[in-house]
């Protein structure tokens, strides 16, 4: 069903981001190690703050997760009832 408010309403897979995040968090914390192992700062320096950007994302998605249904789409979430005119 579509309502037309989509872009006001819209909720995000918040357990897709979870992995996402995860997985993103670990391979560039890898990359940031194997880089520093290997003597290139600069590429190890975008691989720490890639794995920063990671972090926050994660923490965000974690909150919210822990804020309830509401946030989590899901087939028993019933939609966002349209905006009054």
């Amino acid at each position: 069903m579509r309502s037309g408010n989509e872009p006001v309403t819209a909720r995000s897979a918040l357990r897709l981001r979870f992995w996402l995040s995860l997985w993103g968090l670990i391979w560039s914390g890898a990359g940031a190690a194997a880089f520093s192992l290997a003597a290139r700062p600069g590429w190890a320096a975008a691989c720490a703050a890639v794995a920063v950007l990671a972090a926050v994302d994660l923490a965000v998605v974690l909150r919210r997760i822990h804020q309830g249904p509401h946030y989590q789409p899901g087939r028993d979430i019933p939609p966002y009832e349209p905006p009054g005119r």
